[in-house]
C-alpha cells in the first residue's frame, strides 16, 4: 500500500470521528473503525503499534492514539494534505 492508500484511510477516520471528542474500543461500531482505521495508518508507516486501543480527537484531521504496546501517535492531516504520524514520549 501506499501513503496515499493511508491519507484515503484517514479521511475515513475523520469522517467517522466527526463530532467525537473521545473514543474507546467497545463503545459503538463506529469508535471501534476509527481505532482500526488509526492502527491501519500507524502500520502504513511502519512504527509499532500493534493494535490502537483509544483515541481522542484534537481537532479536525487531528488525533492522538494509543496503543496496546504502550506507545502513542499523534495522526493527523497537515496543510499539504500529507498523512503525519508523530510519536508522543
Amino acid at each position: 500500500m501506499t501513503i496515499r492508500a493511508g491519507a484515503l484511510a484517514l479521511v475515513g477516520v475523520v469522517t467517522a470521528g466527526l463530532g467525537l471528542t473521545a473514543l474507546a474500543v467497545g463503545e459503538t461500531s463506529g469508535d471501534v473503525s476509527v481505532t482500526k482505521d488509526l492502527t491501519s495508518v500507524i502500520a502504513l508507516h511502519g512504527l509499532p503499534c500493534g493494535n490502537v486501543v483509544s483515541a481522542t480527537q484534537q481537532g479536525k484531521d487531528d488525533y492522538v492514539a494509543s496503543c496496546e504496546n504502550g506507545s502513542r501517535y499523534r495522526v493527523f492531516v497537515d496543510a499539504d494534505g500529507r498523512v503525519i504520524v508523530e510519536k508522543i514520549d
